[in-house]
């Protein structure tokens, strides 16, 4: 009988143990790949500034500031398309979008969103302040809000 447990003993040290290892490895390396750090939610601000300043300040910071390459751009439908580099990803680029949604009043703020699928949000967090910060620099403060104007009075009523 001594025999026997041994001879097991010595196929589950062969066999079974690596065999455990090589599933328990597999499972943690299953969980980095489904939690990996890649963007899925996008960075945004709302701009006073209006559309044109703000178009404006969004296209030179990213061709002058961060001498990234702009692939496409699209002043009318308020998107710009660049090619985004990280001293983290050493020579990889990745693709990046930014986008100008004017309010639906015509009057209000612009809303900026940028969008780097493939990078962590802090990236996408920094061009955000980048932007804020330069039209802060350039422009100054913005703008004052107009007061909306007061409903029309009840033709009834004196």
């Amino acid at each position: 009988m001594r025999r026997s447990s041994s001879l097991l003993e010595a196929i589950w040290l062969r066999v079974a143990a690596p065999a455990t290892g090589v599933v328990f490895g597999m499972a943690v390396a299953g969980a980095i790949v489904l939690t990996s750090p890649n963007a899925t939610a996008n960075s945004a601000l709302d701009s006073d500034y209006g559309y044109e300043r703000t178009w404006n300040a969004a296209l030179r910071m990213l061709r002058v500031d961060l001498g990234l390459k702009v692939i496409e751009k699209d002043e009318a439908n308020g998107y710009l398309l660049f090619e985004y580099h990280s001293s983290e990803g050493g020579n990889k680029v990745s693709q990046g979008s930014l986008e100008l949604v004017r309010a639906k009043d015509g009057d209000g703020p612009i809303h900026v969103i940028v969008q780097l699928p493939q990078m962590p949000r802090y990236h996408e967090q920094v061009i955000v302040d980048q932007l804020q910060r330069k039209m802060h620099m350039e422009y100054g403060d913005p703008p004052p809000h107009k007061p909306p104007a007061p409903p029309p009075g009840d033709a009834g009523a004196e």
